[in-house]
Formats: C-alpha cells, sequence, structure tokens
C-alpha cells in the first residue's frame, strides 16, 4: 500500500486549491455505490442541485448517447445512463468546477490538459468495452484524472512547477524534476488526492501507474492496462507512431485495425462530450513552427484529408461488423452525423419485385412514422427521389425546385422533416438500384455538403456496398431455406410418426409405474418430472410436422427459478455420479414471475446445460445465476428489447475449454459446430431463436482461460394473462 508522509502534501491538504467533492456529491456517490440503490432517491439528491441536473440530461440527450427520442424525466435519464455514469458527471463536474478559472498566464495550458484528458477518458472507455471490461464507465473516469496530478502540484507551486514544465521535454524528464523537487511525481499526487474521495474502484491505482516502465504493466490488472495505453495514445497527431501501435498491441492483444478504430471514434466524440460536462478544451499543438499562409492553407487541407479519411475508415469499420438493415442504416446515420454534422432523415428502399421505393424513419420521431406507411410507384412517378435514382446522382431541393415545380410527394417530405429542404443520396451499384437516403437541410448547409462532394460519393459508396451486401446475403439465405425447408417438410413428419409411437408406450409404462408406487409413496417426484419432459418433446415434435406454420407463443406467469431448477433436476444425479459435472446455483429470490412461455424457455435452459456438458471434461463446473435487473448500464445487452425498465438476467458459466475462435461470429447460425460430426450443431442456433421470439437477448463471452459465458436477458412484462 502506498503511504505519503512528504511535507508537499501537508501544504496541499491545507491548501484551498484542493478539489474536494460538495456534500451533494458525496451523498450521490454513496447511494450510487448501495447495491439496493434506488432510482428515487438518486434522483431525489440530483434535482436538489441544478447545475448537476442540467449536465446529467445534457449528457443523456446529447449525440454521445444517440437516442431516437429526448428525454425529459430525470428518472428514466437515471435507467438510461446507469449509476456509474452519474457518478463520472458527479465528479467531472466538481474537478473542473475547482480549476476552471485559474489564472491563464502561469504557464499552463489547462484548455490542452482537459483535450488530453478527454482523450484519454474516452479510449479509455472504448478500450474497456472492446475487451470486455465490466465496468467501462469506471475506465472513462480513471482517464479523465489520470494526470489529476499535475493540476494540483501547478495550482499549489505555480512558479516552481513552470519551470518544471519549461525545462521538461519528455514525460521521462518531467517525472525525475518533479521527484527532484517536490520528492513525489504528479502520479503520485494523483495518487494520493484520488484516493481520498473513497471512491471503491481501482482508479486511484490507474492513476499511480500510468507512467510504469511497459515491463511492469504487462502483469498488472486490467483497468492499469487500459489507462497506460490510453494515455500514451492520447496525443494530438492523428496518425500514431508506430512505437506507440506496437505498445498498445502488446498490452492490449487487439488487432492494429481496431486501435486505429477506437483513437478515430474518440477523436470524433471529443468536442461533444466536452461541452456536455462543460469543460472548454483544445488539442495540443506543441511547440510553434513558423510557416506562411500559403503553407499553413495547404497543411490544413491535408489535414482535413486525413480526418476524413480515417473518419471514413472509421465508418467502414462500423459497417463491415454490423447485421442486419436496421443496424447497418443506424451505422450509415451516425457515420454521416460524424463526418457532417447533418442527420439522415429517412431510407427508401427499392423493392424490384413491386417496382415500389418503400419507406423508412431512421429519426426515430412520432413525426417521422409515417414516412413507413409511405409507397412511392417507381416507373409511373415524378419526383425529385426517382430522378436522383434514376440520374445517380445527390439532388438538393432547393436548386432542383428552381427549374421543376415540386410533386405533392417531395412537399410532404420536406415538411416531414421540418427543414427547409431536402437533400437525396442515391445507393446504386453497377446499375442496380438498392435505395435512396434523404435527409432534411437548410441552404447553408446544402451548399457544405456540395463541396465536399467527394467525401459525400466516399461515403455514399460505403454505404451502398454495405447495404447491398447484405441484400445479397438474405437473398442467397432464402433461396437455401426455401430448398431445405422443402426437402425437410416431409422428412419431418414421418420422423414424427415414428417418434410418437414409443413415446406414446414410454407414457403408458410411466402411468402404470406411478399406480404401482402410489401406495408407497416413493418416486413420485422423479416420475412426474419424467411425464412432463415426455410432454414437451411431444409437444416439440408437433411443431416439426409443418414448417410453414410459425409457433404461437404461449404466455403465461412463469418462475425462472422454479423453471431452471426443474431442468438442473433432470442432469444433476446422472452428471454428478456419472460425469462427476458440479452445478453451482445462485439464484436471486427477488426475481418476479415473467410473462412467457415455460416449455420453450425449458428448452433454451436444456441446450445450454448440454452445451456446457459437452465440453467439460469430470470434474468440470457449471454455474447457473439468476439476477433481477431495473437499470439499462448495459447498452449492448439490452439493445432492441424496447421501452422495459425490468428485466431478468440468467446466466449459464463453465469452465471447459472456451469456444474456437473461428466459429464464434457465426455461434448461433444452424450447422455451426467444434463438435465433431456426431453434433449437428442446432442446439445454440435453436437458443438464439427462441429467446429472440420471447423479445430477450442472448450473449456469449469465451476464452480459454475462463471457459464460457453465456447470458440470457428477458424484458419483464407485469401484463399477465391467464
Amino acid at each position: 500500500m502506498k503511504e505519503y508522509s512528504s511535507p508537499i502534501f501537508d501544504k496541499i491538504e491545507t491548501s484551498k486549491q484542493l478539489p474536494s467533492l460538495p456534500h451533494i456529491l458525496l451523498n450521490l456517490i454513496e447511494a450510487c455505490n448501495k447495491e439496493e440503490s434506488n432510482i428515487k432517491v438518486i434522483s431525489q439528491i440530483i434535482n436538489k442541485d441544478s447545475s448537476l441536473s442540467a449536465k446529467v440530461m445534457s449528457l443523456i440527450n446529447s449525440a454521445y448517447y444517440y437516442l431516437p427520442k429526448k428525454v425529459t424525466n430525470m428518472g428514466q435519464a437515471l435507467v438510461l445512463l446507469g449509476t456509474e455514469s452519474i457518478i463520472n458527471i458527479a465528479i467531472s463536474a466538481s474537478v473542473n468546477h475547482v480549476f476552471g478559472r485559474v489564472n491563464a498566464e502561469s504557464g499552463f495550458d489547462l484548455k490542452e490538459f482537459w483535450w488530453h484528458s478527454l482523450m484519454c477518458a474516452i479510449l479509455s472507455k472504448s478500450i474497456a468495452k472492446r475487451i470486455s471490461y465490466d465496468s467501462p464507465d469506471e475506465a472513462f473516469l480513471s482517464g479523465l484524472v489520470h494526470d489529476i496530478g499535475k493540476l494540483v502540484l501547478w495550482v499549489n507551486f505555480t512558479r516552481e512547477y513552470k519551470e518544471i514544465l519549461q525545462s521538461s521535454y519528455d514525460k521521462t524528464g518531467l517525472l525525475l524534476a518533479e521527484q527532484n523537487y517536490f520528492g513525489v511525481t504528479h502520479s503520485e499526487v494523483g495518487h494520493w488526492l484520488v484516493k481520498r474521495w473513497k471512491i471503491q474502484s481501482f482508479i486511484p491505482d490507474a492513476v499511480l501507474y500510468h507512467h510504469e516502465p511497459l515491463d511492469r504493466i504487462l502483469n498488472s490488472l486490467p483497468l492499469i492496462k487500459i489507462v497506460y495505453v490510453s494515455n500514451l495514445l492520447s496525443t494530438e497527431i492523428e496518425i500514431k507512431s508506430q512505437s506507440s501501435l506496437n505498445i498498445a498491441e502488446e498490452i492490449l492483444d487487439l488487432p492494429r485495425s481496431q486501435i486505429e478504430e477506437i483513437d478515430t471514434n474518440a477523436r470524433a466524440e471529443i468536442d461533444d462530450i466536452a461541452e456536455n460536462l462543460g469543460i472548454e478544451i483544445r488539442p495540443q499543438t506543441g511547440k510553434s513552427i513558423k510557416v506562411n499562409d500559403t503553407d499553413y492553407k495547404k497543411e490544413e487541407k491535408l489535414a482535413q484529408e486525413l480526418k476524413n479519411i480515417s473518419l471514413l475508415q472509421g465508418t467502414l469499420q462500423n459497417l463491415l461488423k454490423t447485421r442486419g438493415e436496421d443496424s447497418i442504416l443506424s451505422a450509415i446515420n451516425q457515420g454521416f452525423q460524424v463526418i457532417f454534422d447533418i442527420k439522415i432523415n429517412c431510407f427508401f428502399k427499392y423493392d424490384q419485385e413491386r417496382d415500389t421505393l418503400i419507406g423508412k424513419s431512421l429519426a426515430g420521431y412520432n413525426k417521422f412514422s409515417l414516412i413507413n406507411k409511405m409507397l412511392i410507384p417507381f416507373q409511373k412517378g415524378k419526383n425529385i427521389l426517382i430522378d436522383s435514382l434514376k440520374g445517380e446522382m445527390p439532388i438538393d431541393s432547393f436548386s432542383y425546385f428552381k427549374e421543376i415545380a415540386p410533386a405533392i410527394i417531395d412537399e410532404q417530405l420536406i415538411r416531414l422533416t421540418g427543414n427547409d429542404g431536402i437533400m437525396t443520396l442515391p445507393m446504386v451499384v453497377q446499375k442496380k438500384y438498392i435505395g435512396i437516403l434523404v435527409l432534411g437541410l437548410n441552404e447553408t448547409q446544402s451548399f457544405l455538403l456540395q463541396k465536399n462532394f467527394n467525401l459525400l460519393s466516399m461515403f455514399i459508396s460505403q454505404a451502398t456496398n454495405a447495404l447491398n451486401m447484405y441484400y445479397l446475403r438474405q437473398s442467397q439465405a432464402k433461396l437455401i431455406l426455401s430448398k431445405t425447408i422443402k426437402a425437410t417438410s416431409t422428412l419431418s413428419q414421418k420422423i414424427v410418426h415414428e417418434v410418437n409411437t414409443p413415446l406414446s408406450i414410454i407414457k403408458n409404462f410411466i402411468k402404470i409405474l406411478e399406480m404401482k408406487f402410489s401406495e408407497k409413496n416413493i418416486h413420485q417426484d422423479e416420475l412426474q418430472i419424467m411425464n412432463e419432459e415426455i410432454n414437451r418433446i411431444t409437444n416439440s415434435l408437433h411443431g416439426l410436422s409443418d414448417f410453414s406454420i410459425t409457433e404461437l407463443q404461449k404466455s403465461n406467469p412463469t418462475d425462472i427459478n422454479e423453471a431452471l431448477s426443474e431442468v438442473v433436476e433432470i442432469f444433476k444425479e446422472s452428471l454428478m455420479l456419472g460425469f462427476k459435472i458440479n452445478f453451482h446455483l445462485n439464484f436471486d429470490l427477488s426475481l418476479p414471475l415473467i410473462n412467457s412461455d415455460k416449455d420453450r424457455l425449458k428448452q433454451v435452459f436444456i441446450n445450454l446445460i448440454q452445451n456446457s456438458i459437452d465440453s467439460l471434461s469430470p470434474g468440470g463446473n457449471i454455474h447457473i445465476t439468476t439476477k433481477y435487473i431495473t437499470n439499462a448500464s448495459d447498452n449492448k445487452i439490452l439493445e432492441g428489447l424496447g421501452t422495459y425498465f425490468e428485466y431478468a438476467e440468467i446466466e449459464f458459466i463453465d469452465d471447459g475449454p472456451g469456444i474456437p475462435e473461428n466459429i464464434k461470429s457465426r455461434l448461433f447460425e444452424p450447422f455451426i459446430t467444434s463438435k465433431g460430426e456426431k453434433h449437428k450443431g442446432l442446439g445454440l442456433s435453436i437458443v438464439y431463436t427462441i429467446v429472440k421470439e420471447l423479445k430477450g437477448n442472448v450473449t456469449f463471452k469465451s476464452n480459454t482461460a475462463n471457459g464460457t459465458v453465456f447470458k440470457i436477458v428477458l424484458p419483464i412484462s407485469r401484463n399477465f394473462s391467464y
């Protein structure tokens, strides 16, 4: 444990220039740290401070979170942000309040300092998400305060620290000068200060070790590695040095392309975060070099081109990772907003079979939902959309309507966007129509977009290719599925007929056994479980009889803990005796009933347990946990689950060898397996399909060191239909 007894700390402690947390923020952090924290209590604390409540509402409605609808209720904002983000805002507000108004003539550029700190914070959060660190918001705050020791030394020893900064040309020289003069470094001062805030976290350690030698960092905890790399990458140079990237790759074990993508996205976010935290920033400039106006303009143009290319590259990476039309369109919209600062309002897909443009809102607001009802005949129509698509050129309404009177559909679109005009962006691949993007804008925005025509063309080309590849895959998949269903339907009917006969015989024998054992009152529970499972198998078989009929979902009040217990009971005795596999159950007893289909849930649980069993050696372990959650802090897990505020979370954890890297991206697809020819690879595909039909999400994490975790999140609805 690091102890500090230097007289420097005594002087700092008595200083009025020390960022201590106001009483209201201490209460807030205490409330957020409680496991049983109540949204209502936290909301009441925040509402007592108008400045803090304004920051919370500003952040949740910023482009950083990109919500489709403005949030006006504090309780809803807290549910969406999560308690860790609230702590971030609170501490950021406090630190900036203390250091926000300091003498600009002291030799310390505060705006450059905050640029570096925010860049480090955003990088830390992005890296944390990429490596699946369980607290990205903790990483953000660590990055934000990693250099706070510099501020403390500066405000308390202004003249001395100014001389140290001016005489130090690199981080090694700075640390040495600090140690020689004060007896401590800014890393140690920052560690000392953050520990005083009593945050339940390794944040103080991340601050302490962010300038340690590389060989020590390689064996440290994840948070320390995250902040170390983020500090290394948080420079004003957009194209990183090879040494920095090599170190980042070695520490994080991530591909170079992912690190560069994280850096690109961070630069796109930094101004928005600074604005919402109320912090003034300016990119680090280094030492000034005199250049003439011509060179400056060339340099500025080159820098802009490099920025545009890096932003496009980041957008392309996002598009390559997306799956599904909605995800691709969302990535296109986000990328367009990052590069051009304009939102795309809607997309009209070209339906070749009907020769029609089909509208789809991308804005999320109620007034745009009317676009989803728009069907525009292609050949017979005459409007800006069709002219743009046929001509394969972007068209803005300001110039277009100077020569041609607007059609009714044109006027409707402009009115729906709520802007002075629109611009259409056609999406065409080798004379094949994909669709057309529509954005509402004013004349100035239209002019600026046309000035960046090359960049606009490159962006639309990327977006078009992403959509076209998805539609091609969908078309191919439908063709294969159609042939598969036709070939399998007859076979499945034969299988159902053949299997029903022995199942009926087994049920009859179970009935006879029940009658024989009824007098002695033994084995009744086991026989009942066997009978129920045979009924469930029979129902599943009936569902195979016709692939063209969608199974109707049965919704009843369901106790997830009870359903899991029943499934485990089926496996438990035989596995513990025969295979020596151990079950560890940790159920949340506060989990309420959910409105769901118990039989189909049990099918999911059986498949996941069997999947774990197949991967384990004798003596292996399976942990099953349930949890009642009431906030949306894990956006990835809760993505697409609607506007519920209560969720049931179920985890299946095994300590097996993990899932091979080459099948992770396709794990939930049919016939994908790592278990040999005897396994047909349908179990996890069935799990994915059922969970989605039950309006839930299923995700997984897996590696050779820790085994595999499957996590299911189901929304809780209180509307039971008995």
